[in-house]
């Protein structure tokens, strides 16, 4: 792990297959141990799957088309969140409207973001375990998906425990899993669930969101199948990594929408 990780985990109770070569990149626009958070970790079409004499894992390359798809995917994933940029301080004000429509935000740094589960009056510090484009995960849940994102957001669904796991910590915590489980600070994936994931991103440049938003609402949905609570939050991210690599590798998955995990969102 690297220096973006860290920072005290807090507990919330409850209120209430086949592979192309030939694709373009298209805009179609936590480890919880003790009480403390332990980030996971930061870590298309593959043409070609090939294993050397030398190494025990498959080498996956990419097209000129793909390497660049995952660069700009990578540039994303570099960007530290930074208070001071205009652009980085408006993303949170989005967020804070598209989670609380009807209260209004009093400062950046506020008790009022406890309500949807920092650890503190200043998420700034929480972002260090996934950087900007966790806050943009978010935002994308929250503007694409907005039904499903409130119900999780307020626990809205099924017998909960409890002691619940914090919203946004937990958000953070999933974009940091799936940056760790895809390879993408690699400069080609070094599993097959991240070489597929490529031909997504080839095809979508917004499957890195899409993708957050369907493992978020799968972790929600394997907790409340596991009926857990606070302290199995690591137990539950680990099941629901476990569920997503088997999904992505189905032979009748040719898109992100055709993840059976995607039909337990709603807009």
């Amino acid at each position: 792990m690297d220096d973006r990780g860290g920072g005290s985990f807090v507990a919330v109770r409850r209120i209430s297959q086949g592979l192309d070569r030939g694709n373009t990149c298209h805009s179609t626009s936590a480890e919880v141990v003790a009480g403390s958070a332990a980030w996971l970790g930061r870590g298309l079409s593959c043409v070609c799957a090939q294993r050397r004499e030398s190494d025990a894992r498959p080498s996956f390359d990419l097209t000129p088309a793909q390497e660049e798809c995952l660069q700009r995917l990578q540039s994303r994933i570099e960007v530290s969140y930074d208070s001071s940029i205009p652009e980085h301080q408006e993303a949170l004000r989005a967020l804070w409207n598209a989670s609380f429509p009807e209260e209004e935000l009093r400062d950046l740094i506020s008790e009022q973001w406890k309500e949807m589960g920092w650890q503190g009056k200043d998420p700034s510090t929480d972002f260090r375990g996934g950087g900007f484009i966790s806050l943009e995960n978010l935002l994308f849940f929250a503007r694409n998906y907005p039904k499903s994102f409130q119900d999780l957001l307020r626990k809205q669904e099924g017998d909960r425990a409890l002691w619940e796991y914090p919203f946004a910590v937990a958000g953070v915590n999933i974009t940091f899993m799936l940056i760790q489980m895809l390879d993408l600070e690699a400069v080609k994936p070094r599993s097959m669930a991240g070489a597929i994931f490529l031909k997504f991103l080839s095809e979508n440049e917004s499957a890195f969101d899409l993708l957050y938003c369907i493992t978020f609402k799968l972790m929600d949905n394997q907790w409340l199948a596991m009926h857990a609570s606070y302290m199995d939050f690591n137990t539950v991210m680990k099941s629901t990594r476990r569920q997503l690599e088997r999904e992505l590798l189905l032979e009748d998955v040719s898109r992100l929408e055709d993840l059976p995990s995607y039909s337990l969102l709603t807009r």
